[in-house]
């Protein structure tokens, strides 16, 4: 990455790693440059940041030592007043800094940052609602809570996970599922909420389960058209098992009358022997 010089993606962390003609930067790095602003549309550049503005930017920042790492390249600085300190985007991340992903898209340093003001006892030992491993004994930078329920806790990086995962859409309180305080609250703390749909609502991930079983299943089906032919009326009419759905028959291939609209293969009925069996 040209603003933070490191070469790993941990996505969760950094963000996708931008690639174009020789330009490598990550994307949450992109965001959190202090002197960079979206000049282009959505499909510009990288995320509307137009690449000659990314030249500039890490022109801008080569001198600019990290306070954290002393390494030049620092382009996240800290918005409190007066406050100084300049850092790379993942050692802030490291260090305990900030960055928010709404509004103005502001950093703040750890001493700055911040931080949940919530009145809550823990029962004995408390655990990570996602990863059922200790969290701290009060809310603390890698260890957050529901401002709602105030009985939900988990790790930042685990809430983190479920973020980017469930996405704006989705995203709520694991346990009283409350949706618009918990998500102002974890937008304030610096958690990233993609605005998009869930990663299991995206490219089709659960299309087969919306697919409807379309053929007879009896042992000898006796449709000339073959077994997926499925007429709205006549003997040729489809009829899905009404217990699980998943086996078919036509109406002749298990010689069912007209009227029948109900039918039970035979590994749900409790009376039934072969396949197809009504």
């Amino acid at each position: 990455c040209g603003f933070c010089q490191r070469a790993d993606c941990n996505p969760e962390v950094l963000g996708q790693l931008c690639c174009q003609d020789g330009l490598c930067v990550h994307e949450n790095c992109l965001y959190h440059a202090s002197r960079l602003n979206q000049r282009g549309a959505d499909e510009e550049g990288f995320y509307g940041f137009l690449f000659p503005d990314i030249q500039e930017e890490l022109k801008r920042v080569a001198q600019k030592r990290c306070c954290i790492c002393r390494q030049p390249g620092a382009s996240v600085t800290c918005r409190a007043r007066r406050c100084p300190r300049t850092f790379h985007y993942p050692c802030g991340s490291e260090r305990g800094c900030v960055s928010q992903f709404f509004g103005e898209f502001k950093s703040f340093c750890w001493k700055h940052r911040p931080v949940q003001r919530v009145r809550a006892v823990q029962q004995d030992q408390t655990l990570c609602l996602i990863c059922q491993e200790a969290v701290a004994e009060r809310p603390c930078y890698d260890t957050l809570l529901c401002p709602t329920c105030t009985s939900a806790w988990f790790h930042r990086h685990c809430i983190q996970g479920q973020a980017l995962r469930s996405a704006l859409h989705h995203f709520r309180c694991p346990l009283c599922q409350d949706m618009v305080t918990f998500q102002a609250e974890m937008f304030r703390l610096g958690i990233k909420i993609p605005d998009r749909d869930a990663a299991w609502e995206e490219d089709g991930a659960f299309a087969d389960h919306y697919q409807r079983h379309s053929s007879c299943d009896t042992s000898q089906c006796l449709c000339p058209l073959g077994r997926e032919e499925a007429e709205e009326n006549g003997p040729w009419r489809l009829l899905l098992c009404h217990s699980c759905g998943s086996r078919g028959t036509h109406q002749r291939c298990s010689n069912l009358g007209e009227e029948v609209d109900s039918w039970e293969c035979c590994d749900c009925s409790d009376t039934g022997t072969g396949e197809g069996c009504s």
